[in-house]
């Protein structure tokens, strides 16, 4: 007998249909991005949502792993900006948050070069301690240009002071409809339904079909639940349970209303977060219109009040009526369950503080591609998708509690409470170990890098009186020499560059 291993087969019991319910950002994406991964498989995709449920589509600003899903997904990324109407995004401009008057950025981007083995951080902590105040943002390529509202091409290859990378901002409303013709064209049924009600199966508990109201019943091997927050599949009819955390994360209301760009308005390539009374709003400047919202907490202002001092705010004529979002803070504590994974909000949610929820939409997608089951849905797919899932989701969480336990803010009642929270122990031991000694502490599964984490550090003021000692290899002397020369080229860099306004129109003008 032959003891030579047989060659594997293929699966015997193939997924055969995938239906995705509801649409918007998180359904598109998903049609998309699996229509093109599982071209040829024998797969049919089917996208039912209803034309008549407004979805919430105020999320217009990504992290740069959305460049990676446009490549993915085989899309044409200046096509993509120009009908979504998109501007370029360096980073996040934090106003406020350190204090009433004072601004600092996190970038898309490094800072310095490290030397001998030692980040540069620990050389800027070195010279500040012998009086060079000069910020850390001096030393960071992608920070200087935005502040200046220009844009080169990242330099390919770059020293680390000059590499940056960025991301978009988009009407997310337009991005949907234009994923819309790309998923039906490589031949994703939609159906514009509304679901009635979901059947389950009586002996495995899965999903076995939804009844539609226009369409009638649609059955399926593998559901998707991008229904938002209702949970439709995932949430009502699983019944799976949400993990809260509004204790730690206490914003759970959002009022957004877009508006016309002021005459002299400017066109900065970069969201800004400004620290209000009870919460943060937000600035987000797209090719036709400004994205702005409040994020808040009820119970430090009421929504009335929260639509005033937006509507205040706003730098050119509202287009639209205030748009109220209620919403809680976490996740299912199973996002796959049987043959049903959620994607989105019907997943979970965290705030648009650092931009995640697209991000989330798309690591939720190709987690799923990566462990793509059978019809027989082997638990441990389903199990190694939730542990991944949760671990991401409270890295999120860490990074999100980090500015607001390390604010600067001490009159105001909701910014005092939010200091007094009780860190996870694993965001405690990453302060601990930053603010003892500069020490960079990175978690499986982190989705920000350490130069997100060390502009938060800085832009903080949460710095170490101590610095790492094999930093003292280079004189004080020899330090600035090398800081003043990243700096002149970094000027040099900036000096070169096109205004954003003009790269926008030459490049990815919607008009």
């Amino acid at each position: 007998m032959d003891n030579a291993k047989a060659a594997p087969s293929r699966s015997g019991n193939p997924i055969r249909s995938v239906v995705i319910v509801g649409g918007g950002t998180a359904g598109w994406m998903t049609a998309t991005l699996m229509a093109k991964r599982l071209e040829g498989l024998d797969v049919q995709i089917t996208l039912v949502e209803s034309s008549a449920i407004r979805t919430i589509g105020v999320g217009e600003a990504t992290t740069p792993a959305i460049r990676d899903y446009f490549r993915e997904a085989g899309l044409d990324e200046a096509a993509v900006m120009k009908a979504s109407k998109a501007t370029i995004k360096l980073g996040i401009a934090f106003d406020g948050w350190a204090g009433e008057g004072r601004r600092f950025f996190h970038p898309f981007g490094l800072y310095g070069t490290p030397s001998n083995g030692v980040a540069f951080h620990q050389y800027w902590l070195k010279m500040r301690a012998g009086g060079d105040l000069r910020p850390i943002e001096d030393y960071c390529l992608a920070t200087q240009l935005a502040y200046a509202n220009r844009i080169l091409p990242p330099p390919r290859p770059a020293p680390d002071y000059a590499f940056f990378d960025w991301a978009v901002h988009f009407d997310a409303g337009l991005y949907a409809q234009y994923l819309h013709k790309i998923a039906t064209a490589r031949g994703v049924q939609h159906v514009d339904a509304r679901v009635r009600s979901v059947a389950l199966d009586p002996q495995t508990g899965h999903i076995a079909s939804i009844d539609t109201i226009e369409a009638g019943v649609i059955a399926g091997d593998l559901f998707v639940d991008c229904s938002g927050f209702r949970a439709l599949l995932l949430g009502e009819a699983l019944r799976e349970p949400f993990v809260e955390w509004t204790h730690l994360l206490p914003c759970d209301r959002a009022v957004a209303i877009p508006c016309a760009h002021a005459a002299d308005g400017a066109f900065e390539p970069y969201t800004r977060s400004t620290a209000l009374a009870a919460g943060w709003q937000w600035r987000i400047p797209l090719q036709h219109r400004v994205g702005n919202g409040y994020v808040y907490c009820s119970g430090h202002i009421s929504d009335d009040e929260a639509v005033a001092t937006l509507t205040k705010r706003l730098e050119g004529e509202a287009l639209a009526e205030p748009n109220l979002i209620r919403f809680r803070t976490g996740h299912r504590r199973h996002v796959w369950s049987g043959n049903c994974v959620a994607i989105g909000l019907a997943a979970g949610f965290l705030e648009p503080l650092e931009s995640t929820s697209i991000t989330l939409i798309h690591s939720g997608i190709e987690r799923l591609l990566q462990l793509f089951p059978d019809r027989d849905f082997d638990p441990a797919l389903a199990m190694d998708y939730n542990r991944i899932t949760t671990l991401e989701y409270e890295r999120v969480r860490d990074f999100l509690l980090l500015h607001y336990w390390g604010n600067r803010r001490e009159d105001e009642p909701f910014w005092r409470a939010c200091k007094t929270a009780t860190l996870p122990d694993m965001l405690a031991h990453k302060i601990r170990m930053f603010t003892t000694r500069g020490r960079m502490v990175r978690y499986e599964w982190d989705s920000f890098q350490d130069p997100s984490w060390l502009s938060m550090f800085a832009g903080l003021g949460l710095l170490p009186e101590k610095w790492d000692p094999v930093a003292d290899f280079f004189t004080s002397d020899q330090i600035a020499g090398a800081f003043d020369r990243i700096r002149e080229k970094i000027v040099d860099g900036v000096a070169g560059a096109m205004s954003h306004r003009d790269h926008v129109a030459a490049h990815y003008s919607a008009t």
